[in-house]
């Protein structure tokens, strides 16, 4: 089975081509999705965050994500905590659904993960996908979010590895900024290159 992971900078169209992913029959783990599931309602990793940030639950027993946020934001020490936390129960989720692909005989699996190379995640892949766009686009799109700020915004970058880094270790790039339709042809013709087996482990190929 070929894994590919699925990367990108905030704002540069991750979701889309992740959503895109999914219709073109790829089974996809969300990271993202997954913290939400640990954090919601009953969720595994509530009553251990609620341990180490007291007065982040909400009433139906989830974390108020937003109240979470304030409390690690601009706090290094606070970040790693609740990285502790929330990440290895990430990861277990993320070995059972690559267990569960295999046991399918899928022939692709997408690891869809924000953080991938900063967590060092992006040795699980056996190649890399990096969604980049222009700068003021990324701006444009981040600036839209509810609640953003200029200052969140920088923050938020510095702590992700730059776009160029990214774009200089990916396998496949995929530029978002050339319409919807594109990226789909770009992501099409990397699933094939995947299902056919052409891609060797940190082969750099282009899409």
């Amino acid at each position: 089975m070929i894994v590919l992971g699925l990367t990108g900078s905030i704002g540069m169209g991750k979701s889309t081509a992740s959503a895109m992913l999914r219709r073109l029959g790829a089974p996809l783990f969300d990271a993202d999705a997954e913290v939400h599931r640990l954090l919601g309602p009953g969720g595994p990793a509530v009553a251990k965050v609620e341990a180490g940030f007291p007065g982040v639950r909400k009433p139906d027993g989830g974390i108020e994500r937003p109240a979470l946020g304030r409390r690690v934001f601009g706090q290094p020490d606070a970040l790693k905590r609740l990285e502790a936390i929330l990440h290895p129960m990430v990861r277990t989720a993320e070995r059972h659904f690559l267990a569960r692909c295999r046991a399918h005989r899928e022939p692709v699996a997408v690891l869809d993960i924000p953080l991938l190379y900063e967590t060092g995640r992006g040795k699980l892949c056996d190649a890399v996908i990096v969604v980049s766009a222009p700068a003021w686009l990324q701006r444009q799109r981040v600036m839209r979010r509810r609640g953003m700020t200029d200052s969140r915004f920088a923050a938020i970058l510095a702590s992700q590895l730059p776009d160029a880094e990214k774009r200089r270790r990916a396998d496949f790039v995929v530029v978002t900024g050339l319409g919807k339709r594109e990226t789909l042809r770009r992501l099409q013709t990397i699933l094939r290159i995947a299902r056919e087996r052409k891609i060797g482990r940190r082969r750099r190929l282009n899409a």
